[in-house]
Formats: C-alpha cells, structure tokens, sequence
C-alpha cells in the first residue's frame, strides 16, 4: 500500500480530476485546502530576494491549492499518478501540481 498525495494548484481542474480518477477505479480521497509556504510568506510581505523572486512564479489571484491524498494498493498507484499527468498535464512546470507517494505500514477503517 501507498499513499498518495497531490497537491493541485490548478484548482480549476479538481473537479475533472476527481472524476478521472473515478473513472480508473481510484477512490476514497480526501481533499482540504492548503497554502504553499511562499505564497504565505509573500502574502506577509517578507522582504528577502528568494521570496521576492519566487513571487512571479506563483499566482497571484489563487487563494489556495487542494491537497489530495488517497491510500492505494501498489498496483492503482501508476494509474492515478498517470491520471494526475493527463489531467494537469507536465507537473514540472511552476503552479500545476506536486505529488509523491509514501509507503503505509497499516491501515484501518478503510476498504482497499
């Protein structure tokens, strides 16, 4: 088992990807809002030349991104990052989305 999780700073496109994942047989998300590090601290007016030049690679107007994360079996791990690319499209761009995995030892209360 794994876990997975997503953080999509294209919000836009949550609802498209919670259905694409659906349709592949991915389930049982949970989704909360978050704030990245630097968009805090640009939103405090910290004056130091990394955050100032971090502030044009992220979004202004978005108020927030969505974190996701899902427990998988390793076999619906490849489908739901593979989801995560056709949905958001190149991840490695700035302001689209972050993901890793995460072994889990155990879990409850959850059907896998």
């Amino acid at each position: 088992m794994q876990f997975l999780l997503i953080v999509l700073n294209k919000v836009e496109l949550l609802d498209t990807l919670l259905q694409q994942l659906m349709d592949n047989g991915i389930h049982g998300a949970t989704i909360i809002n978050s704030t990245g590090m630097i968009k805090e601290l640009a939103k405090a007016n910290v004056n130091s030349p990394i955050v100032g030049a971090l502030r044009y690679l992220i979004d202004p107007d978005r108020e927030e991104s969505k974190t996701i994360f899902i427990v998988l079996q390793d076999d619906h791990v490849e489908i739901a990052k593979q989801t995560v690319r056709q949905v958001v499209g190149d991840i490695s761009q700035p302001d689209t989305a972050v993901m890793f995995t995460l072994p889990v030892l155990s879990v409850e209360g959850i059907e896998l």
